[in-house]
């Protein structure tokens, strides 16, 4: 695995998002209670950023047509959406969150 900093700890407040760049892949990562996710920065229905979305109950909300997507799987639990985002390994360090966009945890490829 080979994991890049995405951003500090202290950037991503409990149960929203952050919109970063790992890579060459937009990334979503959001906090939900004391737990970090990422997944890819767009939604698999309208294409904009989730980022921009609320997160609750450990999904984000596309702001755009409504559907979520569950932060551990990046399966969408509502419509419009019916395809899933990707999601990646995530290591919280001392000095900030890791991101490792050259696997995902789903078998959903980046876009």
């Amino acid at each position: 695995m080979t994991f890049e900093r995405a951003c500090a700890a202290t950037d991503v407040p409990t149960d929203e998002a952050l919109g970063v760049k790992v890579g060459n892949v937009d990334v979503a990562i959001a906090r939900h209670e004391d737990e970090f996710f990422a997944l890819q920065d767009l939604c698999s229905h309208a294409a904009v950023p989730l980022s921009e979305g609320e997160v609750e109950d450990c999904t984000v909300e596309c702001w755009l047509h409504g559907s979520r997507f569950d932060l551990r799987s990046g399966k969408p639990s509502g419509l419009p959406a019916t395809e899933p985002v990707a999601t990646f390994p995530v290591e919280v360090r001392e000095d900030g969150v890791y991101v490792d966009v050259s696997t995902t945890l789903n078998g959903v490829r980046p876009t």
